[in-house]
């Protein structure tokens, strides 16, 4: 005991990092296939999408919000998150014309717009998804029109079909820019 008393700390941590590399168990490696396009799933009505990973921020469950006047119908309103004001749009009332009914698997899905924070309403989000970069392809389904801006492709997996929806497109479109009336 006397001996430890008389070893810096420095000293007894390096001791101890040393056991730990004796003793500790090893973690198995985890690899992911290159050969895989990862994005984030979601639903709107009845059709599945898919946005790239590094497209989507953060999702979060549908905030309190704040209306903001004289808006397009499908903004939704302000919401303080965190201390940010996060602007939320409805991207069904956006892209369709009808409003999103806010039920429990509602979610906003959080996107970079010009340097700030925007939220998507969405009716569901499937969270991470991993797709063979060999079942990538051009949607050969009939996309509605008001979605074919916004469309990059297609991943077909067990008989789902999931478009490839691109938030940049998105973020850089003029209409989706002018909120106000």
């Amino acid at each position: 005991m006397a001996a430890v008393l008389e070893m810096s700390p420095f000293s007894v941590l390096r001791q101890l990092d040393q056991l730990g590399r004796e003793h500790g168990a090893t973690l198995p490696v985890q690899e992911v296939p290159r050969d895989t396009w990862e994005g984030v799933g979601f639903r709107l009505g009845t059709r599945h999408f898919v946005a790239a990973m590094g497209e989507v921020i953060e999702l979060l469950r549908f905030p309190e919000l704040s209306p903001v006047p004289r808006t397009r119908s499908w903004v939704r309103g302000m919401a303080n998150v965190r201390g940010t004001l996060l602007p939320v749009m409805d991207l069904n009332g956006f892209l369709r014309g009808q409003r999103t009914s806010l039920t429990r698997t509602s979610r906003v899905l959080v996107i970079e717009l010009d340097g700030g924070l925007t939220g998507l309403l969405v009716d569901e989000v499937f969270g991470m998804r991993h797709f063979p970069h060999a079942d990538y392809r051009h949607p050969d389904v009939e996309v509605d029109e008001t979605l074919v801006p916004f469309i990059q492709g297609l991943f077909d997996s067990a008989g789902e079909q999931w478009l490839v929806f691109s938030m940049r497109a998105l973020a850089l479109f003029p209409r989706f820019m002018k909120v106000t009336e």
